[in-house]
């Protein structure tokens, strides 16, 4: 795929984007998980806190407050451990072992008595500590004194639970994005479908000019386009039609002027100008010469798609009428063609072909002309030989090179060869001219007509 491919740009904008909606659903996971430990943590440490306040008590030979039943968590007891309890009273402070002898710095808001406070602090090894505060009024017997309870725990471990479940989570985000790519992918294909069925259509225009898209057998998001395109088309072929018609009447318009040319040359002639007669002539010979490329050209404008042309017939029928001329009379024809030979060509334009190349073998064959066809696989060939002179072959190359005009070429070469290869170029085929020791061989090669 090309960078300017449909597929491609498709396929990248809609890996883009799921490379991005994977990427935004793993940190908005990560951030619930967060806040899940979060809201788990709490829960722990409430459950620490309400320990620690039902162990408060009096020591009974000083009357000092004590803790007689701390948390069990064997992290209390590990110093720097990162879970702590604290409990301050009086001024004295009650502490876990994991706080050693250090204490929590707790900020000093006002708290309603039994109301919980939660503290984002520094924790004491670097990071910060999650922290639950709670101020209580302690009963009669423990003279009711006010203490302020906290259980802290460090972020850390949230942070690494956090990491952790990511971490986990990246394989199966992966395979999540390999299996969405992979599905856009089936996506962008099928989507893309309908538009590789135009391609086709337009290709069965292309060999015929007749056929047209069809709107029903496209999606409904492609069907005004396909409708847009066979108007096109029917338009085009409108004008082509006109422009058909009006270049087959401009051609016969002209006919009848030519006709009248001709007269005037025989009855100059009569007169004694035969100079201004032969010029006159040539003239006219020239001018109805274009006039008979234009009307073949007008002619194979539209090609029919099933058209068949058997070549043995085509020849015979040239054969028939050079062969009655004055010139053709005296030459020998020789007809190598099997019957059953068809070229995919209209039979008027492969006569009108072969017609010009047989006329100009009759102007320059010695003694003999030969029409012979031969078939290969794919293409049938007809050649038209003669025992002329010839031309060379820098002669040819001059011919036969890209945006020469035939029409501008000496004698044996003029508008009839250019009417071959127009005929040639408009029914798929090639035309090519080679010299010959002696004479000149001009051949016309067709695609086979379909069975």
């Amino acid at each position: 795929m090309s960078r300017g491919s449909l597929r491609l740009r498709l396929l990248v904008a809609g890996a883009v984007s799921i490379l991005i909606a994977l990427a935004l659903a793993a940190a908005g996971l990560s951030l619930l998980f967060a806040r899940h430990v979060e809201r788990r943590v709490d829960a722990e440490l409430g459950v620490f806190l309400d320990q620690i306040v039902a162990g408060i008590d009096a020591d009974p030979a000083t009357g000092a407050l004590v803790v007689s039943r701390p948390p069990s968590d064997p992290r209390f007891d590990v110093p720097l451990s990162g879970l702590y309890w604290q409990v301050t009273a009086d001024g004295a402070v009650l502490r876990s072992r994991s706080l050693w002898d250090r204490e929590l710095q707790l900020p000093q808001d006002a708290l309603a008595d039994g109301a919980v406070h939660q503290h984002v602090i520094p924790a004491l090894s670097g990071g910060t500590l999650r922290v639950l505060e709670r101020h209580i009024s302690l009963p009669a017997r423990l003279d009711h004194r006010s203490v302020r309870a906290a259980v802290a725990l460090t972020m850390s471990d949230v942070r690494a639970a956090t990491r952790s479940f990511v971490l986990d989570l990246l394989p199966y985000l992966a395979l999540l994005a390999l299996f969405l790519i992979g599905a856009a992918a089936i996506q962008v294909s099928v989507g893309l479908h309908p538009l590789k069925r135009i391609s086709a259509r337009l290709r069965s225009i292309h060999e015929d000019p007749q056929a047209r898209l069809g709107s029903e057998a496209f999606p409904q998001e492609i069907r005004p386009m396909a409708s847009e395109i066979d108007d096109l088309l029917g338009a085009r072929q409108g004008q082509i039609e006109k422009a058909r018609s009006r270049a087959g009447d401009l051609a016969h318009g002209l006919k009848t002027p030519l006709q009248v040319l001709l007269g005037d040359v025989e009855r100059l002639r009569a007169e004694g100008q035969g100079a201004i007669a032969d010029e006159i002539e040539q003239v006219a010979e020239t001018m109805r010469r274009h006039v008979d490329r234009e009307l073949a050209r007008a002619r194979m404008a539209i090609r029919p798609l099933d058209a068949s042309s058997p070549l043995r017939q085509v020849a015979e029928r040239v054969i028939s009428v050079l062969s009655r001329t004055p010139r053709g009379a005296e030459l020998e024809w020789t007809l190598e063609i099997d019957s059953d030979l068809r070229a995919a060509i209209d039979p008027d334009d492969l006569s009108e072909a072969l017609g010009n190349l047989a006329e100009n073998a009759v102007r320059h064959a010695r003694s003999r002309i030969l029409i012979s066809g031969t078939a290969t696989n794919d293409q049938l060939t007809i050649c038209v030989r003669d025992d002329g002179p010839g031309i060379s072959e820098e002669q040819i190359g001059h011919l036969m090179q890209r945006g020469t005009r035939l029409d501008q070429s000496g004698s044996g070469a003029g508008l009839g060869l250019a009417i071959v290869g127009d005929i040639a170029e408009a029914w798929d085929g090639q035309f090519a001219l080679r010299p010959l020791s002696p004479g000149l061989e001009a051949c016309l090669t067709l695609p086979p007509a379909k069975r």
